[in-house]
């Protein structure tokens, strides 16, 4: 390998066959999402870093690269969430369209960092956003698109884990603990003996109403909670029961201490799960931007394309040289992929297969290579 193929951590180049499914899974998603009432908003790769990591931007500053615009002189950020760029597009070009706004977006985003879990630093994104909702109703919708989505694309095993972060953030300042990042680790692993030591049983409690939904949902609804708290949890509950009846085929599990990793979302919060992924096929939730509320979801295409078994290619049938136009098209609307030869070719045959055709367009029309009759 020359030193011109190697490329920066995380970043990969996408070769045939897999660019080709990849476009067409992102196609079907937002079709999915365009009979939904989801209309496609295209922001821009890059915007000044003062707007984009402006107030809720802030919360996405450490895993946005930057670079200097040599025409204005001013830093730009490379979006690493889409997100905020439609909530920014709602503000500004669509401030006059009447509410609820639903929109949707497809396209490749860059983040700094990489885990274990999630090795791409460019990654390929769907979703969709709904703006200028305060019910539950619009919690429900947007995941149950997502779900109807997945199941579309043939994702097996979809399940979603409710929460809402400012939960445990409500209970900590509370307890004026908000300081204490050896209690929120302890939240985060679900380590039973050091919740109970450093935040006693009421964070206790909370953690052990982990779990199905309808499990657990009796024990977390009657805990004794500040007002603050009790009103968060009651709103989740609200979304839980909602997305229940608008999805009743979707698994949901509530994990009311899960805090890490949702930015700035400000309501119920979810991590959207697929049997035998490898982490999260899609987060969404609710939140607070530009002055305006908004629930919405992300789906993180390179995961889903893991889970999915690609189609058979379509057959590749070789044209000789000189094939008229019209013939061409004729075997195109028949299905066929067609590869044609620039030059006469001394064996069409060694010629079609070199080019990676299963089929030649002879004197007596298609033959197989392969034996299997056309």
């Amino acid at each position: 390998m020359t030193e011109r193929a190697l490329l920066p951590a995380g970043l990969r180049d996408v070769l045939p066959p897999d660019a080709a499914f990849e476009a067409a899974v992102e196609a079907r998603l937002l079709e999915l999402f365009a009979l939904n009432g989801y209309e496609r908003v295209d922001p821009p790769l890059a915007e000044f870093e003062t707007s984009f990591l402006a107030d809720e931007g802030a919360a996405i500053a450490a895993d946005t690269f930057r670079i200097m615009d040599p025409v204005s002189q001013h830093m730009l950020a490379l979006r690493s969430d889409m997100t905020l760029q439609v909530a920014r597009i709602a503000h500004t070009r669509l401030a006059g369209e009447p509410r609820p706004l639903r929109l949707a977006y497809a396209g490749q985003v860059l983040r700094v960092g990489v885990s274990q879990l999630h090795a791409e630093r460019q990654v390929a994104q769907a979703g969709v956003e709904l703006i200028g909702a305060e019910g539950v109703s619009a919690d429900a919708e947007v995941a149950r698109l997502a779900f109807e989505a997945l199941e579309a694309l043939g994702v097996p095993g979809v399940s979603i884990d409710l929460g809402v972060p400012m939960l445990v953030r409500a209970l900590l300042a509370d307890a004026g603990l908000e300081d204490d990042s050896v209690l929120g680790d302890a939240l985060s692993r679900k380590d039973a003996a050091a919740v109970a030591s450093r935040g006693g049983s009421r964070f206790t409690a909370l953690m052990a109403a982990t779990g199905p939904y309808r499990t657990v949902a009796p024990a977390l609804s009657s805990l004794d909670l500040p007002a603050a708290a009790a009103a968060l949890r009651d709103r989740l509950l609200e979304v839980a029961a909602a997305v229940a009846a608008a999805a009743p085929g979707l698994r949901i599990t509530i994990d009311p201490v899960e805090h890490r990793g949702f930015q700035y979302y400000s309501g119920a919060a979810f991590s959207l799960f697929a049997s035998g992924g490898r982490g999260e096929v899609g987060r969404g939730g609710r939140y607070r931007a530009e002055g305006e509320t908004g629930t919405g979801v992300t789906l993180y295409l390179d995961a889903i394309h893991r889970l999915l078994t690609q189609p058979a290619p379509r057959s590749r049938l070789f044209l000789p040289y000189g094939t008229g136009g019209a013939e061409r098209r004729r075997w195109q609307a028949d299905g066929w992929i067609t590869v044609q030869a620039l030059q006469p070719a001394g064996d069409p045959e060694a010629e079609a297969r070199r080019l990676g055709c299963s089929y030649l367009l002879g004197a007596g029309g298609i033959e197989s290579l392969d034996g299997d009759p056309e």
